[in-house]
């Protein structure tokens, strides 16, 4: 592949193109115009008379080109560019001998399965420990974290929520909140979002992701015009490079 990828730069540094001056560019200018005052005048484009006097214009022009230079030969290539061009895919397929597994299998339904099993029975494991936990201790906290982490990414969103409400009820945090907001929007809990987003809002009300969650609740709760006046907030107020403005921009072009 970085063969493939760096053949164009090798075919331009091996075989550059051959420098033309401005006489001879002018020269191949002038004959091609000739050429396509021919093919007018055969097509009927042109008469007898606006061909002649096109032609003599562009013979004049012809006349009058500077004549070819003697131009110095393209510079060759740097030998440590050109030894870059092969040591990068030799490099490659050194490493690839060395450390790939090119007759690995896919992996089996059986083994997908018994990893499945695996990070199921380590969720157990995680639940039962914090069964007991307590939330206002760090380390219960961050288990708890963890815990809605792993719920979520195994799709099992209401889980994930409950662990985190777990963690935030041993110390608020707006990052967290606004991760609870999220997943009660995906789930369509718009009034249960709202209420973590206003806890969030209060205090960090600048907060740009918590207030394009708070139009996205107010949408999904059927509130558009509420929604478009928030957006329409945050975006006035947004810097002009925010690298979100498209996506809210795109959200507020959405509403009815």
């Amino acid at each position: 592949m970085a063969a493939l990828i760096l053949s164009p730069l090798a075919y331009t540094l091996l075989r550059p193109p051959a420098a033309r001056g401005r006489g001879e560019a002018d020269v191949a200018l002038f004959h091609a115009q000739l050429a396509e005052l021919e093919t007018q005048r055969a097509e009927g484009r042109l008469d007898e008379a606006a061909f002649n006097a096109a032609t003599v214009e562009v013979q004049r022009r012809l006349l009058a080109a500077p004549a070819p230079q003697q131009l110095t030969a393209p510079a060759r290539p740097s030998l440590l560019l050109l030894a870059a061009l092969v040591l990068v895919p030799a490099a490659g397929v050194l490493l690839y001998v060395e450390r790939g597994f090119p007759d690995m299998p896919s992996a089996t339904l059986a083994v997908r399965q018994e990893a499945d099993a695996q990070d199921e029975a380590m969720l157990v494991q995680l639940r039962a420990r914090l069964a007991t936990a307590d939330p206002n201790t760090q380390l219960g906290r961050q288990g708890f974290i963890l815990l809605g982490n792993a719920e979520r990414n195994r799709g099992r969103l209401a889980e994930a929520v409950a662990a985190w409400e777990r963690a935030l009820a041993g110390g608020f945090d707006v990052g967290l909140a606004g991760d609870v907001a999220e997943i009660e929007i995906e789930r369509n809990e718009p009034a249960n979002a709202l209420r973590w987003i206003s806890r969030g809002l209060a205090m960090q009300p600048q907060d740009a992701r918590l207030r394009f969650l708070a139009g996205l609740a107010e949408a999904r709760a059927g509130r558009n015009e509420v929604a478009r006046a928030i957006w329409t907030q945050l975006l006035a107020e947004a810097p002009a490079d925010a690298p979100w403005r498209n996506i809210v921009q795109e959200r507020l072009g959405g509403l009815n």
